[in-house]
């Protein structure tokens, strides 16, 4: 990070260093030392609740963000580091319709672009929050989103929150940074949003593209709606760097061994029945939103099941020196059947519904980013024929 700049984590914490500690939430809106709990208690959000108490109190914690504006969170000149941001929404306004975005440096394009649930790999909205417990994403009960990506900046950042719904928002958050000396090697941390409603039959869903210059792939959050009967997750996840077009140089085996499972994520329980199971766990994660036994129900050709999954390249990023590429194939099996060996069945392209959210750092120019969808076409729609829940055991670290 450069002379005098220890990155926080357990090896480095009895490193005493020159780096200044600053937070930036409702109640200190600048980060500035000596900033915090300033606001006169008539103008704050909890003006009324804290009419008794004062200033110095719980005045401020909380900001609203009206339908079709965007909110400053916050902004701070650098060098620094940021090292963790909480959040949580309340109001009526879907995460699909927030959309966080960070600027490094005074650019004019975002780093970061995604709607705030599946930034925090929590994307099937209000009510579906996961229990996500892995080393730089946390989404606790009941909709504590955290993050610990470091994110260098070196002359600014700015973060901003648009509520694109026709209703309020609001939102808690803290910012927290370190005014602190930052290499010159320092990549810019980059997060990308993408979907598809129904890819089309034999269609690879791109996860991300039009990456040029240096850096390293560090995460992958993909959301799966699974419309077609039984297993849904053979498709194999490729990386395309540094020249590579028709082949890539990394190509995995299958989603579910991508993501560090294995077996459309189901196991044995003790009353002899297979069901899906969720984890969590620091680098990967899968969670089904109603874990599934695997019965002639989860055959069913009516339905859909709406799954998500995390891949953190923490101890294994994935480094290119001149462009990068990510895709995914949706495959299952041909006939309703349980999921297949290799070579007792055909594989079967599927329909189904995907969203990402795509993490990296780069050193800048970064290229511009596809345009989102309209809040119409991000939203989500009602789960079809949602199978009743099955006599499951509970996953672990799932309510």
């Amino acid at each position: 990070m450069g002379a005098g700049a220890v990155a926080p984590g357990v090896g480095g914490l009895f490193e005493v260093t020159g780096a200044q500690s600053r937070s930036i939430s409702p109640e200190n809106l600048t980060g500035e030392r000596s900033g915090g709990a300033r606001m006169e208690a008539k103008d704050g959000s909890a003006a009324y609740a804290a009419r008794e108490l004062g200033t110095g109190w719980k005045v401020n914690p909380l900001r609203s963000v009206e339908p079709g504006t965007t909110l400053l969170l916050g902004e701070a000149s650098g060098p620094g580091l940021i090292n963790h941001i909480w959040m949580t929404l309340g109001g009526q306004a879907d995460y699909r319709s927030a959309i966080l975005r960070i600027y490094w440096d005074g650019e004019t394009t975002p780093s970061v672009e995604a709607p705030v649930g599946d930034f925090f790999a929590a994307g099937w909205g209000r009510g579906a929050e996961p229990v996500i417990d892995s080393a730089v994403v946390a989404v606790n009960p009941g909709s504590g989103f955290n993050s610990f990506w470091q994110m260098p900046f070196r002359k600014r950042f700015r973060i901003t929150l648009e509520n694109r719904s026709a209703t309020s928002l609001r939102v808690y958050y803290q910012i927290n940074y370190a005014l602190q000396p930052v290499s010159g090697q320092a990549g810019y941390f980059h997060a990308q949003f993408r979907m598809v409603d129904r890819l089309k039959s034999k269609d690879v869903y791109t996860i991300l593209d039009g990456v040029k210059g240096r850096g390293q792939y560090v995460g992958t959050y993909l959301g799966h709606g699974a419309f077609s009967p039984g297993w849904w997750g053979e498709g194999e996840v490729k990386f395309y760097m540094d020249g590579d077009r028709d082949h890539p140089t990394i190509a995995g085996t299958g989603e579910e061994d991508y993501f560090l499972g294995s077996y459309i994520y189901v196991k044995r329980g003790a009353d002899g029945r297979r069901r899906e199971v969720n984890y969590s766990s620091l680098y990967a994660g899968f969670y089904a939103l109603t874990p599934a036994e695997v019965n002639a129900e989860y055959f069913r050709a009516d339905g859909e099941r709406r799954y998500g999954q995390y891949r953190w390249h923490v101890l294994d990023p994935i480094r290119f020196q001149q462009d990068f590429k990510v895709t995914i194939q949706s495959l299952g099996w041909q006939g309703a059947t349980e999921a297949r060996e290799i070579g007792t069945g055909r594989y079967l392209p599927l329909n189904d519904s995907l969203t990402s959210v795509a993490y990296w750092y780069q050193l800048e120019p970064h290229a511009a980013f596809p345009a989102l969808p309209n809040d119409a076409a991000m939203a989500l729609p009602p789960a079809l024929g949602a199978a009743p829940a099955a006599p499951a055991v509970a996953a672990p670290g799932q309510p």
